[in-house]
């Protein structure tokens, strides 16, 4: 750890947040992390600024919110989760809004998608805590009522604190749709690939994780860079249909949490999955794309699963 004690971290309910030598060194930390503070990384900061975990929550926001990309809004929102992982450890599942130059605003990635979707991916079991750096708006609110533990969690905003319930009331969600799971609660896996060509295995396996009650539409994306490895999306729906998460920009996310771009300097190939019958993810990922010039033409597979 490198971060500056020349002033405490302390949430801006108290007047203290990181200096900027901190707040720029526990960036490059989350970076180099792809998006994540574990247990211990919490525990040793907390001790190190004689703060709660609370109060660390809230003073990473800021941190939370250089990882956006907003060239339409120019606003930048941060978002974190704090998830439980098997054992039960809480890990800083971190997450920023996403924009797409010249295309449908729909289909922006929110903060907050952001951060679950990076909870998710990273097998975080149970979520207590979501803290945002602006309050939720309307989709963002009926995307986490698609979660498990959508009762239970506490929305904490810079100086206010809320249930789900207070900010939603008399909420839509999976059982109004006779959909019994919900997202980090899915039904048993039960979906086996008939046959495969050439796709890749863990892109395969990304897919059968996919979270889709309504279409039955196991789908994933790779993306491969050059230098830094694959990352990957799965699709996320909603009760609410429209918040739900396509596994492009699921992916592109956690690109950006890793403190890269999506660029033909950095991109080498872009795959996405599908389930041969159910397909629906093509033209929201074609359009994606047409934001980025000069990228690897995307590669598209339809699989049999029973």
């Amino acid at each position: 750890m490198t971060l500056s004690t020349s002033s405490s971290p302390i949430n801006s309910i108290t007047g203290h947040v990181f200096d900027e030598r901190a707040r720029n060194a526990l960036f490059n930390q989350v970076k180099s992390q792809q998006g994540k503070l574990t247990a211990t990384d919490i525990d040793q900061l907390c001790k190190k600024f004689s703060l709660t975990q609370e109060q660390l929550l809230r003073a990473c926001l800021p941190v939370a919110s250089l990882f956006a990309v907003a060239p339409i809004s120019q606003f930048l929102v941060g978002a974190i989760v704090v998830g439980l992982d098997k054992d039960q450890h809480a890990h800083f599942y971190f997450g920023a809004n996403v924009e797409f130059a010249h295309q449908p605003l729909s289909l922006v990635v929110h903060a907050e998608q952001s951060a679950i979707n990076n909870a998710w991916l990273n097998g975080a079991k149970a979520i207590v805590q979501i803290a945002i750096s602006d309050a939720p708006c309307g989709y963002c609110r009926q995307f986490m009522n698609e979660l498990a533990d959508a009762d239970t969690f506490d929305i904490l905003l810079p100086k206010q604190q809320f249930k789900l319930a207070e900010l939603l009331p008399a909420a839509f969600g999976p059982k109004d749709l006779g959909n019994q799971y919900s997202l980090f609660n899915p039904a048993p896996e039960c979906t086996q690939l008939v046959s495969s060509s050439d796709v890749c295995s863990l892109l395969v396996d990304q897919a059968q994780h996919a979270y889709v009650p309504y279409t039955g539409n196991f789908s994933a994306v790779k993306i491969t860079t050059f230098k830094h490895g694959s990352f990957y999306g799965r699709y996320a729906e909603n009760a609410a249909y429209s918040p739900s998460l396509a596994p492009l920009q699921s992916a592109i996310s956690q690109l950006h949490l890793a403190g890269l771009r999506m660029d033909n300097a950095s991109i080498e190939r872009v795959e996405l999955v599908q389930t041969e019958g159910a397909e629906n993810q093509l033209q929201v990922t074609q359009a994606v794309l047409a934001s980025y010039a000069n990228l690897p033409a995307l590669e598209t597979y339809s699989l049999r699963f029973k």
